[in-house]
This record gives C-alpha cells, sequence and structure tokens, in this order.
C-alpha cells in the first residue's frame, strides 16, 4: 500500500520466507493447550512486515504481537497488515521489551517468536538515516530516531581508545586504532558530521593492501558504531532467554542473525537450554532436570544459492531455531 499521491513503496521480500513458515508452523497449527483461544506468535523485528503479513496469511487462526523500536517501520508495516488488524497488536517497542509487552496485553504464553536481526530494509533504503556508507547522509544511525545517542555524537565525543574498543568489540576491525585516530584528529578540525566523509576517512586510514579485498572498508566501522548506538548486542543478551521463557510447551523460536556477534549470543542462549550439565554415565536424566528445548535446526542454516541470488541481503544470514519441550523447573 502507499498514501494517495506518493511513489509506491519498494517491494520487500522477506528473508528465508518459505524456512520461518515451516519452522513455526507446528506450533501455531497445535494452538494453546485446553483453552478455547488463538495462538499467539510474536514478529520481534517487525520491520516491513513482510514475515508477518505471511504468518496472518498462512495461519487465519493466529494472534499477531508486532514490536519495532523504529516508528517509521510501523506505520509502514502497519499499512501493509491493516487487512488484519482484528488479530494484531502492533507496538513501538525494543525485542528485549518482550515481556512488559506481553504482560500489558494479558499474554502469558506465546506459540512463535520471530526475530529477524541486524538493520532493515527500509533504514538501509532510507539514505537520511545514516546507515550505509555508499549514500551521503548525516550521521544518525538510530534505530529509533526518536531517542537515544547518534552516531555523531559516539564519533565526535568517545575518546580514541573507546572508539578503539567499539570498533573492535562491535565491528571486528583490525585496525580499529588506527580508523580511531584518524577521526580524533579530522574532529580537531571540524566535527563530523557526514557518513560520507566519515567513509572517507576509514578507507585512508586502512592499509591499501587491505583496501584492494574484502568489500568496502567502512563496513565494519559502519556495522560497530550501528550496533554501539543501538545497544544491539545488550538488548539481544536480554532478548532471546525472554522469547523462550514466553513460549508455551510446544512453543518454537526462530532466529536470523547477519553476522558473527548476534549468532553466537542466540547460539549460547539455545544451546544452553537445550542440553543438561549431569555427570556423565548416568542411565537417565533425572525428572525435572531435561533439557527446556529441542533445537531444531543443525547447527545454523544458510539461504540457498537461488535465494541470494533473488534477495542479496540473505547471503550473510544464519538461521537458528528451538521448541519448548518442557516448562523451567
Amino acid at each position: 500500500m502507499e498514501d494517495a499521491g506518493s511513489a509506491p513503496e519498494p517491494a520487500h521480500v522477506p528473508v528465508l520466507l518459505e524456512r520461518c513458515l515451516e519452522l513455526l508452523a507446528p506450533a501455531l497449527a497445535a494452538g494453546p493447550e485446553g483453552v478455547d483461544a488463538r495462538p499467539v506468535v510474536v514478529d520481534a523485528t517487525l520491520g516491513m512486515g513482510g514475515h508477518s503479513e505471511a504468518l496472518l496469511r498462512a495461519h487465519p487462526h493466529v494472534r499477531l504481537v508486532g514490536l519495532d523500536r523504529d516508528p517509521e517501520a510501523l506505520e509502514r508495516s502497519g499499512r501493509r497488515l491493516a487487512a488484519y488488524s482484528d488479530r494484531t497488536a502492533l507496538v513501538h517497542a525494543v525485542y528485549d521489551e518482550l515481556p512488559e509487552v506481553l504482560d500489558r496485553l494479558g499474554i502469558t504464553r506465546v506459540q512463535g517468536v520471530l526475530f529477524d536481526l541486524g538493520v532493515s530494509s527500509l533504514q538501509l533504503d532510507e539514505a537520511r538515516r545514516g546507515f550505509s556508507y555508499a549514500q551521503d547522509a548525516p550521521l544518525d544511525m538510530r534505530m529509533d530516531p526518536t531517542r537515544g545517542i547518534t552516531a555523531e555524537e559516539v564519533v565526535n565525543t568517545y575518546s580514541a581508545p573507546d572508539l578503539a574498543r567499539v570498533l573492535r568489540e562491535y565491528g571486528e576491525e583490525r585496525f580499529a586504532r588506527r580508523i580511531a585516530d584518524a577521526l580524533v584528529r579530522e574532529r580537531e578540525r571540524a566535527p563530523l558530521t557526514s557518513s560520507a566523509r566519515l567513509a572517507e576517512l576509514v578507507r585512508e586510514a586502512v592499509p591499501a593492501a587491505t583496501r584492494r579485498t574484502g568489500g568496502h572498508p567502512a563496513k565494519r566501522t559502519f556495522q560497530a558504531l550501528r550496533i554501539e548506538v543501538n545497544r544491539e548486542l545488550a538488548v539481544l543478551e536480554r532478548a532471546v532467554p525472554a522469547a523462550v521463557e514466553a513460549l508455551a510447551v510446544g512453543g518454537r523460536v526462530v532466529v536470523m542473525s547477519y553476522q558473527s556477534l548476534e549468532d553466537r549470543i542466540v547460539k549460547r542462549v539455545l544451546t544452553a537450554a537445550s542440553t543438561v550439565d549431569l555427570p556423565p554415565g548416568l542411565p537417565v536424566v533425572p525428572a525435572g532436570m531435561e533439557p527446556q528445548l529441542r533445537l531444531l535446526t543443525r547447527g545454523s542454516e544458510q539461504a540457498s544459492e537461488e535465494e541470494v541470488a533473488a534477495n542479496p541481503r540473505a547471503a550473510s544470514v544464519r538461521l537458528r531455531a528451538a521448541e519448548r519441550v518442557r516448562e523451567a523447573a
């Protein structure tokens, strides 16, 4: 949909859509046990609403709770999902706020939770948001432009050691200190306000031999600043355990990550909940000590070559999924 007189919104292709639907379907078909109620699925990263629309279409009996920290994403997905408004609740919230959102809605357990992490298509495509090193824009990078610090504040106020830490930890950048020092020297002449100037400075700071391989040299710096601005990893460390806790027995969680730092957090949480720490050699697992989760994927799954060709943003995706098999002790 689009506003009257506006240009059509660009087509949005959800990543691994069919696989997500396949993994969530058994939990949504079963529904809550022992009550006459609709199953609930949470799209914790609503974005443009592509996954949510497919879930609502495939499961006419399902209620959907959609969360997004980006007001513009909520507005656009709200238009996209207008035909399903009688069974959707779209909430302006970060995904680690899931327990509070469910509590306000009077929902105690859900049958599915979907995370599609990282920066959304909307945020990448809107040059003014400053997420892309390929387009000049103000250095913002906030997923919720109504609150929080901007990337401009980070690059102009953090000390060189703190900037280097951010680039090293969140961008896995080998030349973190060289880049940080270059940014500090630049801002002593004039404040850094432009994404294009930032990308240029990073390129100049990276050795020439490195610039010739591995894509744009500013990619890791932009990732690191985005993660710092939005506190993405800290939020994720709270959000995945909260999602597991919200699942009913038989409920499923599906998480799509786009870089190794996210995937490590997801792997750690799901693996811990799907294993038991018992002495070796026990013939049976004692009652009440069984794992809470059963893993549904062997390691992480990637997009096929065909999907990547059709949707290049699927190239780096890593999908993990699990089913809740018992309540916590």
